[in-house]
């Protein structure tokens, strides 16, 4: 059974305007529940639970060394104190379950078939949630994510909305052509910022993945900063075997056999 979380968190997600350019993406106010909110904001994980990015083997040593997570699977869970544990182990229970990678998968429908094509029925997709505590210091150059990202939620968790220039950045290159695959951070000047998604309070960015899907963000200088995140991303797994029946769109029976649920 849905939770009234969940269900607003989806309501929220499914009824925000698209804006396309310069590529799919969305900003979304008030996604969660004020009262949930708040518990989350009381909850959130406290710094000795986190782990330095380059700690977690999902980037080189050296590198993010202003970031800290913990995953939101059963190994990231028990580094909690047990006084929180059992909130995020709730809110993993949805988040990470195929009911609302699918309502993802809907919003962003025209996009995924764009991309995936004839290949749609044999790909296998998985979910990735990580609590994330950014620090003085951390920036993240202009780039298009890893070529097996789908689409990326980032939900905004601050107390205030005073660091709104915090956000995450959308850049159009300089020059018109210039598209990357997928890997690569490339310098701030070979961009232009054409808007910052505003770090506020339960808010959420949300964007799909392209060959110009360039996001960033820009330096963060200012002293005794701790900027407070909620990442989900839907990756593309592995390619299968066909099905035995052709399949379209994305019901439920269809998207049980293309997720793949990580521990």
């Amino acid at each position: 059974m849905s939770s009234a979380v969940e269900e607003q968190v989806i309501y929220q997600i499914a009824n925000a305007p698209m804006r396309e350019y310069p590529y799919p993406h969305f900003y979304v106010e008030q996604v969660f529940p004020d009262d949930f909110y708040g518990r989350l904001r009381a909850n959130w994980p406290e710094s000795s639970s986190l782990v330095s990015l380059p700690d977690t083997g999902r980037v080189s040593k050296g590198a993010y060394e202003e970031r800290f997570v913990l995953p939101l699977t059963e190994t990231g869970l028990n580094r909690l104190s047990v006084d929180r544990r059992a909130f995020w182990a709730e809110l993993a229970d949805w988040l990470m379950a195929y009911r609302f990678l699918a309502a993802m998968m809907e919003k962003f429908g025209r996009h995924v078939n764009e991309r995936l094509g004839q290949e749609l029925p044999r790909v296998r997709f998985h979910a990735d949630a990580l609590v994330v505590r950014d620090h003085t210091n951390y920036k993240i150059g202009p780039h298009t994510d890893a070529p097996h990202r789908l689409l990326s939620l980032l939900f905004y968790c601050p107390d205030t909305d005073d660091m709104r220039r915090l956000g995450t950045s959308i850049y159009v290159p300089h020059d018109p052509d210039f598209r990357c695959k997928g890997g690569p951070h490339y310098k701030h000047s070979m961009f232009q910022k054409i808007k910052t998604m505003e770090y506020k309070p339960n808010s959420l960015f949300a964007f799909f993945k392209t060959d110009n899907s360039f996001h960033g963000v820009e330096p963060i200088n200012d002293e005794n900063i701790l900027r407070d995140l909620l990442l989900y991303d839907i990756q593309i797994d592995e390619v299968g075997a066909r099905p035995p029946e052709p399949a379209t769109g994305f019901g439920m029976k269809m998207l049980r056999q293309m997720f793949v649920r990580r521990q």
